[in-house]
């Protein structure tokens, strides 16, 4: 598949049409994602887009229109459904262009078809827009199908490449933290103020391992600073009210993953901020990738 590099503001941006994802973005020589082999696979979703529904639907089923759909299990040792089917298919690209390493862009399209478990068909665009302000991405879903069809989306980048998470200061302007049991499956939301996970006033991130959903923000943004330097990730909360953290502890992965969501983790189960797409009906989603 095609890997297309962009340049602007002092940016570049790889982008592959392999889950139409960033394959790597860099500033001034400083991996702000840590970039992996062309040929993919692509390691722990790094910079792909999650849809028809990001996080995990639990047990890998549920009830939609009083309907029961069973989806394949790609998280095995947990039984979820996890992030989607288009993070790891082939997009196609159908626009490119470039102005004086000012300003560039790419277009990406993919139709996910009827899939066991989601007999729904949706037509997606995926645009990646980098300039002197950073790199945004814009997601467009339309239901081309005859039935409504559930929908969820969010997307998968892991800020900065530095090898110790543990080092990097997390701004997270978020009063709410969905706490989950050892299966990574929701069990209540609580106030962060008694908790590990408030981040609201900068701190460290130290050895608390993070692998939860937040809301309640008070800004769409999340700021990560490590010794080189930081990274905003910004979005409309009113879009996007949800944000995944995932230290990624144990995994072995460089970076801290920051996932802004439409819905929270099963909420194809718990309805909770899920989006129905009715036929013709289409969804919109964008946020920024910037150094600070």
């Amino acid at each position: 598949m095609s890997q297309f590099t962009l340049l602007g503001g002092g940016y570049r941006a790889d982008v592959t049409e392999l889950g139409g994802a960033v394959h790597g973005l860099w500033r001034g020589g400083h991996e702000l994602m840590p970039s992996w082999p062309e040929d993919g696979p692509i390691p722990f979703y790094s910079g792909a887009v999650l849809a028809p529904w990001p996080n995990r639907v639990v047990g890998a089923r549920y009830v939609f229109a009083d309907e029961c759909f069973e989806l394949p299990v790609n998280e095995p040792d947990r039984g979820h459904a996890l992030h989607g089917f288009v993070a790891d298919v082939p997009w196609t690209a159908v626009e490119f262009a470039s102005i004086e390493d000012e300003h560039a862009f790419i277009r990406l399209t993919h139709t996910l078809e009827p899939k066991p478990g989601y007999p729904f068909r949706l037509r997606f665009e995926l645009r990646h827009d980098l300039s002197a302000n950073g790199l945004t991405t814009t997601m467009t879903a339309e239901n081309v199908g005859e039935t409504a069809a559930p929908y969820g989306t969010g997307p998968h980048p892991w800020l900065l490449a530095g090898p110790d998470v543990r080092e990097y200061e997390l701004d997270l302007p978020a009063a709410k933290v969905l706490l989950v049991n050892d299966i990574l499956a929701p069990v209540t939301l609580e106030d962060v103020t008694y908790t590990p996970y408030d981040y609201r006033a900068p701190r460290q991130i130290g050895e608390t391992a993070i692998d939860h959903a937040f809301t309640g923000l008070t800004a769409g943004r999340v700021r990560v600073r490590g010794p080189e330097g930081g990274l905003e990730m910004s979005w409309d909360p009113r879009v996007l009210p949800w944000v995944q953290v995932c230290t990624g502890t144990g995994l072995g992965f460089r970076g801290l993953a920051v996932e802004p969501m439409t819905c929270p983790p099963d909420a194809f189960n718990s309805g909770t901020d899920l989006i129905v797409l009715k036929p013709g009906d289409t969804h919109e989603a964008a946020w920024t990738l910037a150094i600070i």
